[in-house]
Formats: C-alpha cells, structure tokens, sequence
C-alpha cells in the first residue's frame, strides 16, 4: 500500500498537470497563480523531503535540470520539410489548383487554416507517454537533441494525460515567447543594466541552444503544436482530428484552427484569422493552409524540400516605436466602447501612424498599455496598425494607467458588459454618439450609399437637431431652407444631397438591411436574409428558430434580427421606412416567376482593374441580381473575369488557365442581350 507522503505527492503530481491542462490547452484556469505556487512548492518540498517518491516527468522537473557539456545530432525519422510561401492571393489559389490537379478536378479537398507562429520549429517525441525526446529541426534531416530545454517550455506536458496513449508519437510544433513575456523579460534587462533583447523569436532559438535550462527556463518560452511526425499505435484520418487528439492528451496547439469544406470557405475563414490577429498575444507572420485528410496528404506527396499539400501564405511586417500621448474612449455604431491610443506621429511601411486601436477592455489590461507609455506598432501587410506590445523597459515612472470608464463619455450612461462576451457598451439608444456612427453609416458605401452625406454634415445635421433619429433623413426634403444655413453649404451640394437621399429609396432590400445596423448583421448576411425570405416585412415576421435555420445565419444572428424587429425601435424604423417609399423588395415568389431564368445563373465572375462604368459594389451587385456569383479569386472553376483598367494578377491567372476574359463593354454587352454569357 503507498504511504500518506508518497499518495499526496501523487495527487498534488495530478492536479498540477491539471490545471497545467486548464491553463495552457483550453484557457480555462480554476485557480490564480498564487495558488497554483503553493501547490508547486508544496510538491517539491515533499519531493526533497522524499526523493524516492520523485518521478522525472513531476511537474517540479521543469524548473530545469543541471547543465549539459554539448549537443547531440539526431536524425529525424520522418523529415522535418520546409514551407513553400507565398506573398498574393493568387498564389494561392495556384497552390488549390496543383491540388486538384493531382488528386483530380472534381474530389472534394477540405482544408484547415491556421496561423503562422513566429517561432522555432520543435519536434517533441513521447514514448509510452512520456516525453522522451525534443530536437529542434536543424537541416531538416537531422537536429540538436535539446530535451534538457524542452522540459522547461511552458506548456509542454512532460507526462500526457489519458489511458489509452500511443506507444511512439513525436508531436511537431513551434517553440515562441509570448509579446506579454517578451515585455518582461526586456524589463528585467533594462533593471539589470543589460541590453535588452530584440526580437522574440531569435530570443526563443537563442534559448534553446543553452547549454544550462535554468537559464533556457528563464526566457519563458512556450509551445503550441501544428503538427505530426512519426508514430506507433495511432491512426487519426484528417488533421483537426489529430490537433483535438492531442490537446485531450494535454499538448496545447495552435490557436482558433478550423476544417473547411473547399478552398473558397477557407480563404473566407483566413480572412476572419487576419482580422482577428490583434486579440493575440504572440507574434505571427502569416497563415498555413493545409490538406485536411491525411489520405489526400498521402496521394499528394512531396518535392525533395516541401510537401505538396500545404502551403504558408505571409505578409511583410512592418513596425516601429512610438509613444502613447493619449488613450481616449469611441463609441460605435452598436454603443460599444472602443479604447483608441494617441500616438506620437511614425511612419510605418510609407504611410504617417498616429492612432491606434486598443479594441476592447480586455485587450487594453492585456497589453498593459499606460498612457506615455512606447509601444511597438506593427501594420502586417501593409495594413491597420495595431499595438503588439509595451516597452516595459522603457518605463520612467510618470505613465498614467488608464482607468476604462464605467459611465459612457457621450450620454454619461452607466455601461454594461455583453454577456458572455468581451465588449463593454452603452445601453442607451438614443446616445448622441451611436446615432452618430449610426447615420454615418447608413449613409456609407457599404449601406445606402448616399452621395454627399459624410461625417462633418451627418455632425451639422444633429448639431443644428435637423436630425434626431435615421429616418429624419427622408425628412429632409422638406427642410431645405434650413439645409442652406449650414456652414459651407451651396445650392449645388444641398440639391446633390436631396436628389442622392431620394436615389437611395430604390436602393435593394440587402443594402437597407445592412443599414438597419443589426448587430452581427453585415452585407454578405443581409444578401442572404434578402434572397431567402425577398422582403423586409417577412423578414422581420419570421420567429428566431425560423431565421437561424437559414444556411449562414445560425443561432446569434437569428437572435439579433428576431430581436432587433420584436423591438418598438425595430417596429417604428419599419413603419417611417414604409412611409418613406424605401424599397422593401418583393415576395420571393413574385419575383421568381417575374425573373424567371436569370442571366449568368451558375457562373462564377470574377471582378478586377478600374471600371468607368461601375463602382466595384455596383458590378457585384449586378452580377447577383443576374443569378452569378461574384468571387474574389481566380480558379478553373471561374466562367468569366471582368477586366477594367490597371487589372493585375487576376487577370494573369485567367490567362494562365484559359478562362474567359470580358472588358467591360463586352460585359454591358452581355446585359443588354448583345452577347452570349457562354463560357
């Protein structure tokens, strides 16, 4: 029978690999970091005190062991192959084409898309469980044999959790230094009087290859796993099989990684990855698309460097330092509270950066930022710039942290939390600011599209109280005297303005829908909404489980439209609308039978160049009126490629796969029954 001593160091074993599990794999800790101390130093002072109970895999092992004299050259059993990378859109879908091109035009090939860690490439191989060896990828085909580091990476389970664990599995992944860590561990640089490293990943590389882990342990380097190499006694059929296989044994992977069904939902979900990237806390320099099946993986094969079913898709980083002057608050359109850092004016990748998103509450105590702070500010591909992290070791003394408001700066009404979620709001419908973002966007592009009416006169108009709600724009007409009176206001801009509000009645039901300013509701959601029940009324008569139902809705959107036209603020914008004479749309068997076969029903076009005659938003919406699908890239699935001015790679992957190339007179052509949309 164990002793008392040996049963509590083997409980204390478990629940430290527990909450190692809870905090590392699935972001769920139970209990706060003091805690989880004391019951490390009580493991390790029972451990000391019995040393015939310690194990080598004891979660007190990674602390770090003694120093080793060298480095031992591993031959990897299956080799460690680089990524072929590219730099556009349309290379990727030349890689989605080679595919198809191997395993045959018509299969079906689901992809997974993940980020791209920044990080040190990382082959960690358990045998009967345990962590038996880690090397680090080397040239490919052999590597350094780095256990001793290994042990020490934050995440990185020395013992895997379950019964029923392969006899051989050699997990593959990258070690990296969180941007949180790396802020730190400059700060104690900069106290010590030393130089503060540069950049988090040759830091991570450069802390594998010490020779003493005390030393590698304190970097704080972690690990997330992407990927499989050899093994014995485990079969998984596709990739996010294998990456929830081993997160149940305790391994965390790469975050928010997603199987799609075809190339076109993927490079939609790569776009949700892109625009997601500030909420994280770790440096990536691209996304990774991958055959999902590992079947496919095998017909597909490899080059003498790459294999050929995936392929990394990465942006050039740009960044510099600048210093936060102010942190000031942005309510939305939707009365949520968006903190906003004042930068010190920088010039990243050609263009001046002067402010910059800290997106929610949450983020902002993540970061850490302080007002006076300097912080590194990254545009990733050439895009908005975003914070990535503090310098902390630039710290003076005289930073103001900065306290998130509990009452909105606008309307002074005390805010709320979404529940459930990360994002604090405004509860107040009628808060000057929301109707604010509210008209500007009504009135954008991406809405109703009503030329004249920007920011500065939707900001005249509530000023001078002509407007106190959105329909009060199709009131307007009527104020037209008092219009003159604003400043910097003409004849001319006053009658563009009338005549562009009265343009906007006619406009389709999807773009009034979007206007709406529902939440989660966006223009592709709109579209979907609009085709599947054709007018406003019966959109707003459907019940929550009717609306969720529809393909690309689901459950949250089904709410908010439910709730949004339940409501006497949903119920009264219908009825000034109605009385308005905007364009609700039509019945959708009215306008079956009245349309009947439309003109490019089935095809696929693709949009690309400068058009005289369109705006971009114009053609795509033509192109579904007619029963077509505008798509953003070129494959062989394409019927046709819209070419204006200045058209680009678009229109040389056309070439390049023979599809059919219209100018924009051969299109108009095409609508007006000249010609023959045959592929």
């Amino acid at each position: 029978m164990p002793s008392n001593v040996q049963r509590e160091i083997e409980s204390l074993q478990a629940d430290i690999r527990r909450h190692n599990y809870l905090y590392y794999v699935v972001d769920q800790p139970e209990i706060g970091d003091n805690e989880f101390d004391r019951l490390l130093k009580r493991l390790e002072q029972l451990e000391q005190q019995h040393p015939k109970f310690a194990s080598t895999d004891s979660p007190t092992q990674k602390v770090g062991g003694e120093p080793i004299a060298g480095f031992e050259s591993v031959e990897h059993r299956v080799p460690m192959l680089s990524i072929d990378n590219v730099y556009e859109p349309s290379e990727l879908s030349a890689f989605d084409g080679r595919v198809h091109k191997l395993l045959g035009e018509n299969e079906a090939v689901p992809y997974s898309v993940e980020y791209k860690i920044d990080g040190v490439a990382l082959s960690l191989t358990y045998e009967q469980g345990r962590l038996a060896r880690a090397l680090t990828r080397g040239d490919g085909t052999r590597g350094d044999d780095i256990t001793h580091n290994a042990r020490t990476l934050r995440g990185i389970p020395l013992r895997l959790i379950g019964d029923y664990l392969p006899a051989v599995l050699e997990v593959r992944g990258e070690a990296y230094i969180s941007n949180t860590d790396f802020a730190h561990l400059r700060a104690e640089q900069e106290q010590r009087g030393e130089q503060p490293f540069a950049n988090s990943r040759n830091t991570a590389s450069g802390a594998l290859k010490l020779l003493d882990p005390k030393e590698c342990a304190a970097r704080r380097l972690s690990f997330f796993a992407h990927g499989i190499g050899y093994s014995e006694g485990a079969s998984f059929e596709t990739h996010i099989e294998y990456l929830q296989a081993i997160r149940e044994m305790g391994i965390p992977t790469t975050p928010n990684v997603q199987s799609l069904p075809n190339f076109e939902e993927a490079l939609k979900f790569a776009q949700t990855l892109m625009d997601d990237k500030h909420s994280l806390n770790f440096e990536v320099d691209g996304l990774v698309f991958k055959a999902d099946r590992f079947d496919q993986r095998e017909r597909l094969g490899q080059t003498s460097k790459s294999p050929r079913w995936l392929i990394a898709y990465k942006w050039e980083k740009y960044e510099a330092v600048t210093k936060v002057l102010e942190i000031g608050i942005q309510v939305g359109k939707t009365g949520a509270l968006t903190p906003v850092a004042h930068l010190e004016p920088v010039e990243i990748a050609g263009t001046t950066v002067a402010r910059a998103s800290l997106h929610n509450r949450d983020e902002l105590r993540r970061l850490g930022v302080r007002v006076g702070d300097h912080v590194v500010v990254e545009k990733a591909g050439k895009i908005i710039p975003h914070v990535v992290r503090v310098e902390e070791h630039l710290r003076e003394g005289s930073e103001k942290i900065f306290r998130f408001p509990k009452r909105c700066p606008e309307c002074k009404t005390e805010v709320v939390q979404d529940e459930g979620g990360v994002y604090i709001r405004c509860p107040n419908p009628n808060c000057p600011a929301q109707l604010r973002e509210s008209l500007r966007f009504f009135a954008s592009r991406a809405a109703m599209d009503i030329e004249g009416l920007g920011i500065k006169l939707v900001e005249q108009l509530l000023a001078a109280e002509l407007v106190t709600r959105i329909s009060d724009i199709y009131r307007l007409s009527s104020q037209r005297d008092r219009l003159l009176e604003l400043e910097r206001q003409g004849e001319k801009s006053i009658d563009n303005l009338l005549s562009g509000i009265e343009e906007s009645k006619t406009r389709p039901l999807w773009r009034l829908l979007t206007g709406l300013n529902i939440r989660h509701v966006g223009t592709s959601n709109a579209q979907v909404l609009a085709d599947r029940f054709g007018t406003l009324d019966a959109i707003a008569e459907q019940s929550e489980e009717a609306l969720a139902d529809v393909d690309e809705i689901g459950p949250v959107i089904a709410k908010a439209v439910h709730e949004f036209f339940a409501s006497s603020m949903g119920q009264e914008l219908l009825a000034e609308f109605r009385s308005a004479g905007l364009n609700f749309g039509e019945p959708v068997e009215v306008r079956e039978a009245d349309l009947g076969a439309k003109l490019f029903d089935g095809k696929t076009i693709v949009v690309t160049g400068t058009l005289a005659r369109f705006t971009r938003d114009e053609i795509k919406e033509v192109i579904r009126q007619q029963g077509g699908k505008a798509s953003g890239s070129v494959s062989k699935k394409t019927d046709f490629v819209v070419a204006g001015e200045n058209a680009g790679s678009k229109l040389d992957k056309a070439g390049s796969l023979g599809v059919r190339v219209l100018s924009e007179d051969e299109f108009l052509a095409m609508l007006d029954g000249e010609a023959s949309p045959k592929k």
